[in-house]
């Protein structure tokens, strides 16, 4: 039987002891903050390497794999003053790829489930 999106999302908050102020709901999605994001890596034992791909001025691409019982995600994150009014491209990046690696390699992602850093639109109002 497949676990509904409602008993996914509980389950994550319940196995790592997230809080409110750690998620909140952003049109379609649900959306985990920094400190979110960081739990789960900590609760769950996610180790995670960054490969600079891309280091330009106005362009960055950070490659992050993160592991987790010798199971590997290799995924991505970008920076551009196109996609981010903050003017620290390489953390914006960096946390990008942690946050997409974290929810990917936790299963979250298949749950709509995104992270704050991804995007400046899915910043709290």
């Amino acid at each position: 039987m497949t676990e509904s999106r409602d008993d996914a999302l509980r389950r994550m908050y319940k196995e790592n002891n997230l809080i409110k102020e750690d998620v909140f709901k952003h049109k379609h999605f649900v959306i985990i903050t920094r400190s979110g994001i960081e739990k789960i890596m900590e609760n769950k034992g996610i180790t995670i390497t960054y490969d600079p791909i891309k280091m330009e001025q106005q362009f960055v691409v950070i490659k992050a794999v993160a592991s987790l019982d010798g199971k590997t995600v290799e995924t991505f994150g970008e920076a551009s003053p196109r996609n981010t009014s903050n003017s620290y491209l390489v953390a914006i990046a960096e946390k990008r790829a942690l946050s997409r690696a974290v929810l990917k390699l936790a299963g979250y992602y298949q749950h709509g489930v995104f992270s704050e850093d991804e995007s400046d639109d899915f910043k709290r109002k």
